[in-house]
Order: C-alpha cells, then sequence, then structure tokens
C-alpha cells in the first residue's frame, strides 16, 4: 500500500512535469499530447484518394465513428463504451485462442474458429456496418479508442457478405495510428532525414531465469524475483510465475539476418539480449531495429509499459532487464521500421490501449515513423515463419513495411495449417504506410 501510495504521488509529478514539457519542448509534445488537426488539415496533410480515416471515440452513453476521406466527412453514432468493450474483450481474448492455457508462445494450437467467427462477425457489425458502403477499394486509416486498440482489424470480416466471411485483410491495407495528428507530426519530422547506413539491429532470445540451461553461475538472488517485481510494478496483474524463455525467436532472428550481408546486421542473443546492450549501441545506424522477446503494457499506468530483456548474466546474478518507456524516448533512432516480436502478456482485465499507444509513441518519438506490433501471445513457430516471409519481401522485394506485412500475413491466410487469424492476426502496423 505504501508502495502504491507514492507511486501514485510520482505519477502526479509526472503529470505536472508533462505541462512543464508541453511549454519547454514543443517536439515531444506534439507528438505524445498532439494539438488536434482540424478537419481541413487532416484532409490535405494526411489522406490521399485511396484511403479512408475510420476514428473511433468510446463514450459511456454512446459513441462515435468519423469516416472522413479528402472529400467528405460522416460521423455515425455506436452505442455505448461498455457494450463495445464487452465484445472486444471477448474476442480479443478468443483471439488469444481459447483451448490454450500456457504461457510460452512454443505450442501448436487449434483455436476455436466457429466462436471466433461468431464473435467477429458481431464486432464488425457493430464496428463497420455503418461504413460498409465506403470501404471498398481503400486504405483503411484506423484511429482507435480503448479496448479498440487490440482489436485486428485485419481479421474482422467484411460487412455485408453474407455467409462467407472474408477477413478485411484480403481487400484492404490496414494501418494503425495514435491520432491523425500524429502521421503529420511524423511526416514533418520525417522530412530530409538521412538513410541509415546499416541494415537491421536484432535483440532476441533473453535470459530470463536462473535456472535457463545457458546460466552456468549459481547467485544467492533469483533472477526471477527481481524479473517479477520489475514487471508487475508495471504490469496490471501479478505474474506470480516464472517468466518463460522464447526459444523460437533465434530462429526467428536468425532467419532474418540470413537475408542480410554480415556487416550491415547486429544481433545480441542470450545475455547480450540486455538493457545494457541496447542503451550502449548506436542504433540510430540501423534501418530496422527488431526486438523479440516478451512486452508489457499497462492500461492504467500507461508510462509504465515496456519490453523485457535479459534478467540474469552469465554468472547467475540478477539484472535489470527491463526496457521502460522512459528508456524508449530516450532512444535516438533512425530506423525505417521498428518491430516489436513481444508478446503483449502484461494486460489487466480492463483492456484500454493506452498502454500500446504510449509504446508506440515513445518509439515514434525515438526516430521511426512506423511499428509492427503484436497483440497477444503469438505461436513462436507461425512467428518465425510471418516475420521471416516479412523481412525477404522487405529487404527482396523493396516493399514497403505495410506492403510487406499484408502480404506475408495473406501468404498464412492461404496456407492450410496457419489460416487461423490467431496465428497472423496479431501483427498490426502503427504509423506511415507510404
Amino acid at each position: 500500500n505504501a508502495l502504491k501510495q507514492e507511486l501514485d504521488t510520482l505519477l502526479r509529478e509526472l503529470d505536472e512535469l508533462r505541462a512543464e514539457i508541453r511549454r519547454t519542448s514543443p517536439r515531444y509534445a506534439a507528438l505524445t499530447q498532439p494539438q488536434p488537426l482540424t478537419v481541413e488539415q487532416v484532409q490535405q496533410q494526411v489522406l490521399d484518394k485511396d484511403t479512408l480515416l475510420l476514428q473511433y471515440s468510446l463514450g459511456e452513453d454512446r459513441s462515435f465513428l468519423w469516416a472522413v476521406t479528402p472529400d467528405s466527412v460522416e460521423v455515425y453514432e455506436l452505442p455505448s463504451r461498455s457494450q463495445i468493450e464487452e465484445l472486444g474483450e471477448e474476442f480479443y481474448r478468443l483471439m488469444q485462442n481459447p483451448d490454450y492455457r500456457g504461457e510460452s508462445r512454443n505450442i501448436t494450437v487449434s483455436p476455436n474458429i466457429p466462436q471466433i467467427n461468431a464473435s467477429a462477425t458481431q464486432l464488425s457489425q457493430m464496428l463497420l456496418s455503418p461504413v460498409a458502403d465506403k470501404l471498398p477499394g481503400k486504405r483503411l486509416l484506423v484511429v482507435a479508442d480503448g479496448v479498440l486498440n487490440f482489436i485486428p482489424f485485419a481479421a474482422l470480416p467484411t460487412p455485408g457478405g453474407g455467409e462467407e466471411l472474408t477477413p478485411l485483410l484480403v481487400n484492404h491495407e490496414i494501418i494503425n495510428l495514435p491520432s491523425s495528428s500524429t502521421l503529420a507530426i511524423l511526416r514533418e519530422q520525417d522530412a530530409g532525414r538521412q538513410l541509415a547506413p546499416k541494415t537491421v539491429a536484432l535483440i532476441a532470445d533473453p535470459v530470463f531465469e536462473l535456472d535457463d540451461e545457458r546460466v552456468t553461475g549459481q547467485s544467492a538472488v533469483k533472477a526471477s524475483d527481481l524479473g517479477r517485481i520489475v514487471v508487475n510494478r508495471s504490469a496490471d496483474t501479478i505474474i506470480g510465475r516464472p517468466i518463460p524463455a522464447l526459444p523460437g525467436t533465434r530462429q526467428e532472428a536468425e532467419a532474418i539476418l540470413a537475408l542480410v550481408p554480415a556487416d550491415a546486421a547486429m544481433s545480441a542473443f542470450d545475455f547480450d539480449a540486455s538493457r545494457a546492450t541496447v542503451a550502449n549501441t548506436d542504433l540510430s545506424q540501423y534501418k530496422m531495429v527488431h526486438f523479440a522477446t516478451h512486452g508489457f503494457v499497462s492500461s492504467s499506468a500507461p508510462e509504465l509499459s515496456g519490453v523485457v530483456l535479459s534478467l540474469v548474466d552469465e554468472r547467475g546474478n540478477a539484472v535489470d532487464g527491463f526496457l521502460r518507456l522512459h528508456d524508449i524516448f530516450n532512444l535516438e533512432l533512425n530506423a525505417e521500421v521498428v518491430v516489436l516480436s513481444a508478446c503483449q502478456t502484461g494486460l489487466g482485465d480492463s483492456i484500454r490501449g493506452e498502454g500500446l499507444v504510449g509504446l508506440t509513441r515513445g518509439f515514434m518519438y525515438a526516430g521511426t515513423p512506423r511499428l509492427v506490433v503484436s497483440l497477444w501471445n503469438v505461436d513462436d513457430a507461425a512467428t518465425a515463419e510471418l516475420m521471416s516471409s516479412f523481412y525477404g519481401k522487405l529487404l527482396s522485394q523493396q516493399m514497403t513495411p505495410a506492403q510487406a506485412l499484408r502480404e506475408a500475413q495473406l501468404e498464412m491466410l492461404a496456407s492450410e495449417d496457419r489460416n487461423s487469424p490467431y496465428f497472423w492476426a496479431a501483427f498490426t502496423l502503427q504509423g506511415e504506410w507510404k
């Protein structure tokens, strides 16, 4: 209770600091607390003829959807926040796989497809049916609110499709944004930016626990104890169990490394996949930065979200491996894309989405116009396949990150054993699509 009271006090002081920062650091304030653009500015600075902006706002009694094109604005009334949250949280939890109760990404699963389809159809009817006639032929730019930040719109069926459920992914490129104003700010900051000289930096397969076979020494303090103390202060729920290793992330990273000349890549595995490595590496030299590890998102205190790296060294000594949001804001990046191939395992009972928005803005402020993020615990093998395909299209076929992600997901959707949205829909692109 004393720690919670102290934390509440610190968060209040943080709010006061934010007000001061807005006065003294306009660039930070512009990205993290953007002043809304007018409709005309959004139409001129953000949209093009092929893009439809869908902006949601959830309210206690009723919610709203704005559908904006370069030459039109329509507003639609939606049900209350509680009704949307009920459906959204049900769909989100089903997408994490109802038949699976483990904690690792290492399981082959068979999600309940009929239950997922029924939930997705209900959600699509609620969120998309009002604008069904505006969707054809458009890229969809989604500015979500609350629980909708965790909904993979790509997996929702196209409204009005009858018995045949066609995911939006099939006919649409789908982009997520913290706000429409954010994209205008990113484009302004990105103008004239020098291209990074090297290709990719990969941080993968950290060591979380003292009983990991990679640990050769023995410490008096269990690394997992420190890890959970650090993580629990940032997650909405008490983990209360060992943090699972992610061996598939090494396969994922090695598949990416195979596509890149050795002198154009940096990789940090095992104990080197650490907070210290991130702090001491000049990540601004890389066009792409890839984290393959656990991520934690706090809805109640978004400032405490972050990425978990190695929590123990070679001798078994506990180390601080939690890359917090303030660490992310202080990174110096020059990346075309940052990929957070991380399990979002720290979600509380109320999924609001503010923590995910905070992480997104943190990396954007650090110096990237776009991120690929995961929304739930993803299967190790499936993620390795998806990421290998994504980077192959990005590096060999010169696709944009948005195009590469969609094509990789479409390939998985067309496969026999990975076509469930559980395997491919967890990954979304946040930010610039060009």
